[in-house]
C-alpha cells in the first residue's frame, strides 16, 4: 500500500538517462520523491533550487561534470557538506571516494541499492 506523503527526496547524478528512469521509478514505487541530473553542473543547480534531499546517487564518469569534481564542489558548501552519497559506477576497479558513504557497481543490485537507501532516508514519521 502506498503512503500519502513520500518518504525523502533522493537525487540521481547519472549521464545515462535509462539508467536513471529505472531507478528513478524503482524509488517512486518505494514512495521515494526522485530529483534527477545528468551530470554534476545539473545536479549543482538542482541542489540549488530544489529541496535538500536525504541521499544523492552519483555516477563517477560523466560529461561536462564528473562525479569526483561534483563531489568537491558538494563539500565546499556549507549547505550540503554532509549530504551522503553514494557512487554508481560501471568500473570495476573504482574505490569508493573520501567522503562517500560506499559505492555500487552497475548493473545495480537492486537489493543493495534499496538497503543503502532506507539507511540513509528512513521513513517519515
Amino acid at each position: 500500500m502506498r503512503r500519502e506523503t513520500p518518504r525523502s527526496t533522493i537525487l540521481i547524478v547519472d549521464d545515462e538517462p535509462d539508467l536513471r528512469e529505472v531507478v528513478a521509478e524503482l524509488l517512486e514505487m518505494e514512495d521515494y520523491t526522485v530529483l534527477q541530473a545528468a551530470n554534476g553542473q545539473a545536479a549543482l543547480d538542482v541542489l540549488a533550487t530544489q529541496q535538500h534531499p536525504c541521499l544523492v546517487l552519483l555516477d563517477l564518469m560523466m560529461p561536462v561534470m564528473d562525479g569526483l569534481e561534483f563531489l568537491h564542489r558538494l563539500r565546499e558548501d556549507e549547505r550540503h557538506r554532509e549530504l551522503p552519497v553514494l557512487m554508481l559506477t560501471a568500473h570495476f576497479s573504482a574505490k569508493a571516494p573520501p567522503g562517500t558513504v560506499g559505492l555500487l557497481r552497475k548493473p545495480v543490485d537492486i537489493a543493495e541499492l534499496l538497503r543503502m537507501v532506507a539507511r540513509h532516508c528512513p521513513a517519515a514519521a
